[in-house]
């Protein structure tokens, strides 16, 4: 067993000095308080946040869909540009940004990543992201993902879209493959892409064929387009055809959930499903905001991904989605709780716990019983100076520019010490040779 000393540690129940956090197997098995022993870390201490959604060889697209086309751009557009860079990616130029991105996210605090991963051929592909996640350390939730139709009403699919093509069999036949796979730091679960490219009845099957509490991810509601279709196809919005048609319960992500009714945002809360927010791809998609206030207000469960990582940074996805909710209400300070009136202290609660269930991994938070993921941030850095409790979160997320994470715990190993991972400079070199390749 070994201790670690905590001078300021973040707990369920807020910031508490003088923290000895006992790490054994992996696992957390005692929190004590205004305590001493150990091993002193070198900061301020959060549980590790999980990335719960993931589309990993996005990270090379970066910065590269930002020029104007003849008419209006949109996420339609956008995907366009989308399908003509995936038509270059193999297994081995997959696991090279994959490991990269995952190198990247442990860098600023993410512990866990769940893989919505929908591009099936060649073969191969799926497992390339389980090996980037064994080398950089990073757990992971492997989400296969069901992609049978273009669009509504089993529109076949494109031919830029083939390497997406998988039925029900063929998505369990991946889960088997990865099943000797699984370890602590490793589950499996299933992600129906969207209800307009998985219908109904495969929907169904799919969900019914995978244990009880295998995690379900489902894209819905992320663009206006496609709630009109689904209305018009099944005669219901995507979110609320989902709580009618679907057992939905708290092992499933709803990821966007952009556009909502009250009466949709009240139901997926009372669900307990979790709302899987990626506020800076939503804002580079220009999808919409999401109702984060009325939903939190009936108890909603939330998390948060990076999509298509435009950024790896966990901060800076909650900053942007506490200002998004700010510009929309044209107020501040609004994601609060009765626990904190700290914002930064809030939103990193409520998102590691709810990317925790969404993953199905007992993370998110610093208490017995919990895998040992710790995220130690640098006392030394200027934005921490004179920080204490609720401010050290706050600076956190608001302070912007640049990482504040010094260190990094995943299952009691740590996999980033001093902002070094060892395997930094041999990943990013692999992924410059990728990136080449897939530009040339």
């Amino acid at each position: 067993m070994k201790k670690y000393l905590a001078r300021d540690a973040l707990l369920p129940q807020g910031w508490a000095r003088d923290v000895v956090i006992s790490v054994d197997d992996g696992n957390i098995t005692g929190v004590k308080t205004n305590a001493s022993g150990g091993e002193t870390l070198a900061g301020p201490v959060l549980p590790g946040m999980a990335n719960l959604h993931s589309h990993a060889f996005q990270r090379a697209m970066a910065g590269l869909t930002e020029m104007r086309g003849p008419g209006d751009d949109d996420f339609w557009t956008w995907r366009e540009l989308m399908y003509r860079f995936v038509e270059r990616v193999t297994p081995g130029l997959a696991k090279a940004v994959a490991t990269q991105v995952y190198l990247e996210m442990l860098a600023h605090g993410y512990t866990a990543v769940a893989e919505f991963h929908y591009v099936h051929h060649p073969r191969g592909m799926l497992m390339s992201h389980l090996d980037a996640a064994c080398d950089t350390g990073i757990a992971i939730t492997l989400l296969p993902s069901l992609y049978t139709w273009s669009g509504f009403g089993r529109e076949p699919l494109q031919p830029r879209q083939k390497r997406f093509s998988s039925g029900v069999g063929e998505i369990l036949s991946l889960l088997e493959h990865a099943r000797p796979h699984v370890s602590p730091e490793t589950n499996l679960g299933v992600a129906p892409h969207s209800l307009r490219a998985v219908d109904p009845q495969a929907l169904k099957e799919l969900v019914a064929a995978v244990p009880a509490d295998a995690p379900v991810h489902i894209h819905a509601a992320e663009q206006t387009k496609e709630v009109d279709e689904c209305r018009a196809a099944l005669g219901k919005r995507p979110v609320e055809w989902l709580l009618s048609e679907m057992p939905i319960d708290k092992r499933w992500c709803v990821v966007h959930a952009t556009h909502v009714t009250d009466e949709e945002t009240r139901a997926l809360a009372a669900s307990g499903a979790v709302a899987g927010l990626c506020p800076t791809t939503e804002g580079n998609l220009g999808d919409g905001i999401f109702p984060l206030a009325e939903y939190r207000a009936s108890r909603g469960r939330y998390g948060i991904g990076g999509d298509s990582h435009v950024s790896r940074d966990p901060a800076e996805e909650l900053r942007l989605l506490e200002y998004f909710q700010r510009v929309s209400a044209r107020k501040r300070n609004l994601i609060t709780s009765e626990a904190s009136k700290a914002v930064g202290t809030t939103l990193w609660l409520e998102a590691a716990a709810g990317g925790a269930q969404a993953l199905g991994r007992r993370m998110g938070a610093l208490a017995p019983g919990m895998r040992a993921d710790l995220v130690v941030l640098d006392k030394e850095d200027l934005d921490l100076a004179g920080r204490s409790g609720d401010a050290i979160a706050n600076a956190f997320v608001f302070s912007g520019a640049r990482s504040l994470v010094r260190d990094v715990m995943v299952a009691g190993r740590w996999v980033v010490r001093q902002k070094h991972h060892p395997k930094a400079r041999a990943a990013a070199s692999a992924y410059k040779r990728a990136l080449k390749e897939l530009l040339a």
